[in-house]
């Protein structure tokens, strides 16, 4: 009797090692697809797009020196007041903060968080540069110091005047003005143009 209740228990205890393992197993199948699903499913790495207003803004202002160079300052109107190279600066500067601000506000979309910072500087450092070059730099001229003074009398000089004609000072103080016949003038006004003709 005492075998007979040791063997019910084992068959029993072999029944339930049995049923937990096809349980086990059954379970195990049926979680598989679904984990084969979940695995589908998972995204991959996202390709960033690129962010061409960085590099466009960054290549405008790299752009503006040569252009000024090359194309500006042939004209007067964009030589003394280089307004168009300004424009110019104006717009990669807004391409450029357009772009790091997309970098920034949408960086799983967009790169440009470390190179749009660092470009953005570079084109700070051109337009500077420029600015000193243009507005500063140009406009330092050297000491004269064979200049006459204020007050004092001018050497006399033969210079050539808008037409191309050879003109002395001392001609224009002894002969009279058109339109003023019998009165010699009593001074002389000269003006000089920058030279870019």
């Amino acid at each position: 009797m005492y075998g007979l209740s040791v063997l019910a228990v084992l068959s029993a205890a072999g029944a339930f090692f049995i049923n937990t393992g096809a349980t086990a197993h059954s379970a195990a199948e049926a979680i598989r697809p679904e984990m084969i699903n979940r695995q589908d499913k998972v995204p991959g790495p996202v390709k960033r797009e690129w962010n061409w207003r960085i590099w466009t803004g960054f290549l405008l202002a790299l752009a503006v020196i040569p252009a000024y160079f090359l194309f500006f300052l042939r004209f007067p109107v964009t030589r003394d007041v280089p307004w168009a190279s300004w424009l110019m600066f104006a717009g990669a500067g807004w391409l450029l903060l357009a772009g790091v601000s997309r970098a920034f506000a949408n960086s799983a979309v967009y790169r440009g968080k470390i190179a749009g910072p660092i470009l953005a500087c570079l084109s700070l450092a051109v337009a500077i540069f420029f600015a000193y070059a243009t507005l500063y730099a140009s406009r330092q001229l050297p000491a004269a110091g064979d200049a006459p003074r204020v007050g004092e009398k001018a050497p006399e000089f033969t210079l050539a005047d808008v037409d191309g004609n050879t003109v002395a000072m001392s001609s224009l103080l002894s002969e009279p003005m058109p339109g003023m016949e019998g009165q010699k003038p009593r001074g002389l006004l000269l003006v000089f143009y920058r030279g870019y003709w």
